[in-house]
C-alpha cells in the first residue's frame, strides 16, 4: 500500500546532480527576481541534499563491501578466493 501524500519520488543522484546544474546555471545568467533567486536557491538546497544522501549511502555500501572483503581475508579465504574479483 503507498501513501498517497507521500510527496514526489526522490530523484536519483544523477537527475539531481543535473537539475542542480541547471538551476546554477539559471542563478549565473542573472536577470531574476529576488524572489526568484531565492526560490532557485531553496531548490538547490533540496537537490544538494539529495545528492549528498546519495553519497553517503553510496560510501556506506563501499565501506561495507571492503569490510566485508577484509573480514573474508582475515579468515583465510577460501576456495572461492578469486584475485580477478575484488568482492
Amino acid at each position: 500500500m503507498t501513501d498517497k501524500n507521500a510527496g514526489p519520488k526522490r530523484p536519483g543522484y544523477e537527475q539531481a546532480r543535473d537539475q542542480l546544474v541547471e538551476l546554477v546555471k539559471r542563478l549565473e545568467a542573472g536577470g531574476l527576481t529576488l524572489e526568484q533567486s531565492l526560490e532557485l536557491w531553496e531548490q538547490g538546497e533540496r537537490l544538494a541534499t539529495v545528492c549528498e544522501e546519495w553519497l553517503e549511502g553510496a560510501r556506506a555500501r563501499l565501506a561495507a563491501a571492503v569490510s566485508q572483503q577484509t573480514a573474508n581475508n582475515a579468515d583465510g579465504g577460501g576456495a572461492d578466493d578469486d584475485p580477478a574479483r575484488p568482492f
